[in-house]
């Protein structure tokens, strides 16, 4: 199985809402993305970055708001893709699946935001179309939503739990940074973490 780490949205718009004090869950998780890139890098893996844009001038997400910008642990390398979506899924305003099919990539280990609309959206997505998706459940940010009363953490577990019931594997992280030995352990139908 051919495997990516492929990181939605972490724009610095999320590091603004962490900063004025919004309710969120994974206040770690830029530190954690930014160790499995590493990992997946030093594995010879592809790490795809998938990021919002909105042609709305007045919109943070414009590509000439700060908050468009990619997070520390989100800059892409050299040769790394990046795909620009306006919508909440990657797959459907992007050429995220065609570039997936052309690498022979069957595998999508999903961190980044928001967990209950572009993480969801991305992972539902992939699932339908037929790529196993992994989510790291620390590895992804979630926020509150005020005008339904929802807190961060109601709508982050209610997500990951309906993933994990039909669409996903949930991993922690740290599963996936102790390497071959543990990720075979964490993905019970992956050969092994090079597969």
């Amino acid at each position: 199985m051919n495997s990516a780490l492929i990181i939605i949205d972490m724009q610095m718009l999320m590091q603004e809402r962490i900063d004025s004090g919004r309710d969120h869950v994974n206040s770690d998780a830029p530190g954690h993305v930014a160790d499995l890139a590493a990992v997946f890098r030093s594995a010879g893996k592809s790490v795809i970055h998938v990021r919002h844009r909105d042609d709305d001038v007045a919109s943070p997400l414009h590509p000439n708001a700060p908050g468009f910008l990619p997070m520390p642990c989100a800059q892409e390398l050299e040769n790394e893709p990046v795909f620009l979506k306006t919508s909440s899924s990657a797959f459907a305003t992007t050429a995220l699946e065609a570039y997936l099919r052309e690498e022979g990539i069957t595998h999508l280990v999903v961190t980044g935001a928001v967990a209950g609309f572009c993480v969801n959206s991305t992972v539902r997505a992939g699932s339908d179309l037929g790529f196993k998706m992994t989510v790291v459940r620390d590895a992804v940010l979630g926020f509150d939503l005020p005008s339904a009363n929802l807190s961060a953490r109601e709508i982050f577990d209610v997500t990951i739990g309906l993933l994990d019931a039909d669409f996903a594997e949930i991993v922690e992280s740290q599963t996936v940074r102790l390497g071959p030995a543990r990720w075979q352990i964490a993905f019970r139908n992956t050969s092994s973490f090079a597969g």
